[in-house]
């Protein structure tokens, strides 16, 4: 299968107080059209700072890229002229934030936040939407993330939203263009485990319907089992270990990744 997005050799430094430190160690990973795929590892790992760096928003400097390429649709994004890197952004492929209150700008309702958003994709797609119909898009897509009210939902502001409403918002967001590849980092991870586990079907079943390519950073396991078929275990910059995710779970290779493994709730308080 052609991977829609591959990372090549990646390697990035930060230089602090006149101290160089390698964050990422000649990461490579493939996610293929259509796949749904995992980045695992504990806080410190470097899995954001591979998630931004193919995103295009890691601050240069303190960070600089020492080696690589990341390949999307055939194209280095690290080779691109900024423009064209921009135009991808947020079109071809979008982000799911952890924080929706971080996310979301409390003093605007949620159809001025995701209108605007859509009008900026339109200008540079070359797309001329009327208002009239970027509002319907907006709807339609509120609609797609199970809002049972769209119209209300777009006339409130975040703060009248539960938790799992306001993560709802920001998977509409990231659809609002039609993306090829979503990049979830932590989602749900703020809300409690019943609300969290409502939203990750909810992500696997619009990537599944829509055929869209998925990357899940995750620091949990229990996550990573619920949502991709093929897993790449990242520790100190490097990925240690990769394969189907029932392989890594039946028979992982590496400490790092058993001791991860041990770390995932059990419902009991013995092992089965």
């Amino acid at each position: 299968m052609t991977a829609l997005l591959s990372v090549q050799n990646l390697s990035v430094s930060f230089t602090t107080y006149g101290r160089r430190i390698e964050v990422l160690k000649s990461v490579s990973l493939d996610v293929p059209e259509g796949a749904q795929i995992a980045l695992v590892g504990e806080s410190g790992s470097g899995k954001s700072v591979t998630m931004k760096t193919i995103m295009g928003i890691l601050p240069q400097p303190p960070a600089k890229i020492d080696g690589g390429a990341i390949f999307f649709d055939g194209r280095d994004l690290l080779t691109l002229p900024e423009r064209e890197r921009l135009k991808l952004r947020g079109t071809a492929m979008s982000m799911v934030f952890q924080d929706p209150m971080s996310s979301l700008n409390p003093v605007f309702t949620i159809y001025d936040q995701l209108g605007t958003i859509l009008k900026y994709a339109d200008r540079r797609l070359g797309r001329n939407r009327s208002g009239k119909e970027r509002k319907a898009r907006v709807l339609d897509v509120l609609a797609q993330v199970r809002m049972r009210d769209p119209e209300r939902v777009a006339a409130s502001f975040p703060i009248m939203l539960s938790g799992g409403m306001r993560q709802r918002v920001l998977i509409a967001m990231a659809l609002l263009s039609e993306p090829r590849l979503l990049i979830a980092d932590e989602p749900g991870t703020a809300l409690d485990v019943t609300t969290q586990a409502q939203i990750l079907k909810l992500l696997k079943d619009l990537v599944t319907e829509k055929g869209l390519a998925l990357l899940m950073i995750t620091h949990n396991l229990g996550v990573v089992r619920e949502t991709s078929g093929y897993t790449y275990v990242m520790n100190k910059g490097e990925i240690v270990e990769h394969g189907p995710t029932a392989g890594i779970f039946e028979a992982p290779k590496e400490a790092y990744t058993r001791d991860l493994i041990a770390a995932v709730p059990r419902l009991t308080g013995r092992d089965q």
